[in-house]
């Protein structure tokens, strides 16, 4: 797991392939003008997905990991906290392999404010909670091919 600040970005370039172009994407696009939805980088390797959440609390956030996808999240219209936990410390559970996701019962072992101009990325060691916040946050979920 990464947790900087966006004018770090950069720096994270070279920990996967794709990087380079996402990071390329983010640097070069207005994020906070983008509408809800999905824009293809590279086909289904490389997709940006812009959502809006609802408010969310610890207890109804989910823990979860992805097989094959690293997450880059981004947080634009306000705070937002993650939960984390080592996917090597959680129980046994049903992965979805057609959705890339396996969620996971119980809260995470820690809390992170990930705030505007920030970001956070989960490869797939690593279990997360994303979406915990009092009024829900537009925020840029990158999906990278792992």
């Amino acid at each position: 797991m990464v947790l900087d600040t966006l004018e770090n970005l950069e720096k994270y370039a070279s920990l996967n392939p794709l990087f380079a172009k996402a990071i390329e994407y983010l640097k070069t696009t207005d994020l906070a003008s983008l509408p809800v939805g999905k824009v293809q980088l590279q086909g289904a390797d490389l997709v940006v997905n812009v959502a809006e959440t609802k408010p969310k609390t610890k207890e109804e956030a989910k823990m979860e990991t992805h097989n094959k996808f690293i997450d880059i999240q981004i947080p634009l219209s306000g705070t937002e906290v993650m939960g984390y936990t080592p996917a090597n410390a959680l129980p046994a559970a049903e992965y979805n392999a057609e959705k890339d996701i396996t969620f996971f019962p119980g809260l995470a072992e820690s809390y992170l404010e990930v705030r505007p101009g920030m970001f956070a990325i989960f490869f797939p060691q690593d279990g997360h909670a994303p979406g915990i916040t009092e009024t829900g946050v537009k925020k840029v979920i990158v999906k990278v091919l792992a």
